[in-house]
């Protein structure tokens, strides 16, 4: 059984919830994520979480909304320990992770990487656990083609090639490691 993307996935989640942790007295903050406050920054991921468990489940799902719905409770964090609980529970099944390609991968990403804006919008840590960084690059770079990037990602930043991987990553993905 490929275990690593799950491994990966669980670090990142568990990284991620606590930032989660730390933003929920701060849900109006303005955020990496152009247009968003933390609190559509958690609908968003939320609403990610459930289409990436949905679509592994083998059922119709529709990609998250630009828009995303409000699925937040009043505790956040429990709404993130479910998701989290869901999607390790959902691609733990025999044959999910080989039957559903890149999927995982691309959850674990987006985990990272939403964790990094929940952390920078609120004041928080946003140095990503070691090796995460450099998995997330190697697993996404060059993967999306410019028209694939629109509506996920803003245009890639130029950093240095001596750049480390989780400013690489974050300048792949329109993120300024900068700001």
């Amino acid at each position: 059984m490929m275990t690593e993307p799950l491994d990966m996935y669980e670090q990142a989640s568990a990284w991620t919830l606590d930032k989660v942790a730390g933003a929920t007295k701060k849900m109006d903050a303005s955020t990496p994520c152009e247009q968003w406050q933390v609190r559509d920054l958690m609908n968003h991921m939320l609403d990610t979480s459930r289409y990436f468990v949905t679509s592994a489940q083998g059922e119709d799902a529709s990609p998250p909304s630009p828009q995303p719905p409000s699925m937040l409770s009043k505790d956040p964090v429990a709404d993130f320990r479910r998701a989290r609980a869901d999607t390790i529970k959902t691609f733990s099944e025999h044959g999910v992770i080989e039957k559903t390609g890149p999927s995982l991968g691309i959850a674990f990403s987006d985990q990272l990487l939403h964790g990094w804006d929940l952390a920078k919008a609120t004041g928080q840590d946003a140095t990503m656990p070691d090796g995460l960084p450099e998995a997330a690059y190697q697993m996404i770079h060059g993967r999306f083609t410019d028209e694939q990037r629109t509506g996920v990602f803003e245009p890639e930043i130029e950093v240095s090639d001596n750049a480390s991987a989780q400013d690489k990553l974050l300048a792949y993905t329109g993120r300024d490691p900068s700001a």
